[in-house]
C-alpha cells in the first residue's frame, strides 16, 4: 500500500510510490529534462555552463544540477556542466564535494580513529559516571 507524502516541489499531497514528486511534477520535470537535452545535444550547445542554459531554456539551476546529480546529463559529454560543492561552493564535475573538502574530512577522519585507537590502547577513556547516592 503506498504512503501518503507531500511533493518536496509544490508540497501537494500524493500517493508515494518510487519518487518523492507527484505526478504533476514529475511530468514538468521530464519536460524540462527534454528541452535542456534537446538544447544540449545542438553542436553549438554543448560547451554551455549550467548558467547559459538557464538563461537559454529558461529550467532552473536547481533542476538542470539535479539531472547531473542523478546521471541524466553525463559531464564526459557536456565538459562544462559544473556545479557547486555542497561545502565550499567551488564548481565541481561530480561527486557532492571538491577535492580539497574531500581532503579536509579524510584528514578529520583518520585523526578521529588516531584518537578512538589511543583511547583503547591506553585502556583511558573520556567517559563520565555518576553516582547513584540514592542506592540502597
Amino acid at each position: 500500500m503506498a504512503e501518503l507524502a507531500n511533493c518536496s516541489n509544490c508540497g501537494k499531497v500524493f500517493a508515494k510510490h518510487i519518487r518523492d514528486i507527484c505526478d504533476e511534477c514529475f511530468k514538468k520535470e521530464e519536460e524540462d529534462f527534454e528541452t535542456v537535452y534537446h538544447f544540449l545535444k545542438e553542436q553549438k550547445n554543448r560547451e554551455a555552463t549550467i548558467q547559459e542554459i538557464v538563461e537559454k531554456t529558461g529550467v532552473p539551476e536547481t533542476t538542470i544540477i539535479k539531472f547531473i546529480k542523478n546521471k541524466r546529463l553525463r559531464t564526459s559529454q557536456f565538459p562544462k556542466l559544473m556545479y557547486p560543492c555542497e561545502m565550499c561552493g567551488k564548481d565541481i564535475l561530480t561527486g557532492r564535494f571538491c577535492e580539497a573538502c574531500t581532503g579536509s574530512f579524510m584528514h578529520d577522519l583518520e585523526t578521529h580513529q588516531k584518537q578512538d585507537a589511543e583511547k583503547t590502547t591506553t585502556g583511558r577513556s573520556s567517559v563520565y559516571h555518576s553516582l547513584n547516592r540514592h542506592r540502597k
